[in-house]
């Protein structure tokens, strides 16, 4: 029981390991808190001490949670959020939207996104946002993101809730100064002569995957990369052909639509909150505010 008492009375040094769970570095998390990297390293080694238990593995890139570390990161996610929706109601404040929020989505969808997460935050001028803009699912039932934008098939995780936000027509796209060389596509059964820019990344599962094992050999590919973003990079430099939303490729002008856009190659965009967070006005507002861009 004391070591239990022991904890709550310090729950700075519990709210200083959920943040540096949160965003994987010590620098990260003590800019966040506003404290100095130190702060930080003592409180995980005070914690840690008082609960004589592993917290993180300590690596040169950042700061990965344990098993133990993991159920903590979920129940301090939980009460922090409880206290900030406590505060607000007694600051007389439960109806406003304040606080952190959490996004993560695709690396590749984060040019689409990243202006509507601005314009949430001007008109919310009391939210903190923060994007993880990658192709690793980060757990919700972790507090490691309060609301996932994820592309492909419905998610089917039982403690979250699923909503459909839109579907992104997707297409072939090059370079204007790949064109040049190569030409566009006269006849999609003949592309031996061209060259493709393709996904590396194991566990994707976006539909138009299927179209480049049907008709992309590896002789065709010029260039591979794990990460959306840096897919789109590569075709924006003249590398090769390859699939962008039709969003993205309207936006540059040196782009060129190889083959028209066939809707079985369409990402489906969800909205996934856990169910723990998702009915709170902030995550509501959130959510609602999307909508209404993609009605």
């Amino acid at each position: 029981m004391s070591a239990h008492n022991s904890i709550l009375e310090n729950w700075s040094e519990v709210r200083t390991a959920y943040h540096v769970a949160r965003l994987g570095t010590l620098s990260a998390a003590a800019a966040f808190l506003g404290v100095h990297h130190a702060t930080v390293i003592r409180h995980i080694d005070l914690l840690e001490a008082r609960l004589e238990s592993k917290l993180f593995h300590r690596h040169p890139r950042g700061y990965q949670p344990t098993e133990a570390g993991l159920d903590l990161m979920q129940i301090a996610g939980a009460t922090e959020e409880q206290f900030s929706q406590m505060v607000g109601r007694l600051r007389g404040k439960s109806a406003s939207v304040s606080g952190d929020l959490v996004v993560t989505t695709l690396s590749g969808l984060s040019p689409q996104f990243t202006p509507l997460l601005v314009e949430f935050q001007q008109l919310n001028p009391e939210i903190r946002i923060s994007l993880v803009a990658n192709e690793r699912r980060l757990k919700l039932e972790y507090g490691e993101a309060h609301v996932a934008l994820r592309a492909g098939p419905k998610p089917q995780e039982p403690d979250n809730v699923t909503q459909l936000l839109c579907r992104l027509p997707i297409a072939l796209y090059a370079h204007k100064n790949y064109v040049e060389r190569y030409g566009k596509i006269a006849d999609k059964n003949n592309l031996k002569k061209h060259r493709f820019v393709v996904s590396d990344f194991v566990g994707s599962r976006a539909p138009y995957n299927r179209w480049v094992r049907e008709h992309v050999t590896s002789d065709m590919i010029s260039f591979r990369a794990a990460q959306m973003r840096s897919l789109a990079d590569a075709i924006g430099a003249g590398a090769g052909i390859g699939f962008l939303t039709t969003w993205a490729g309207e936006r540059n002008n040196d782009l060129v639509q190889m083959l028209p856009n066939n809707p079985e190659w369409d990402t489906v965009i969800w909205m996934v909150t856990h169910v723990d967070l998702h009915r709170t006005v902030k995550i509501q507002t959130f959510l609602s505010f999307l909508k209404s861009k993609f009605s």
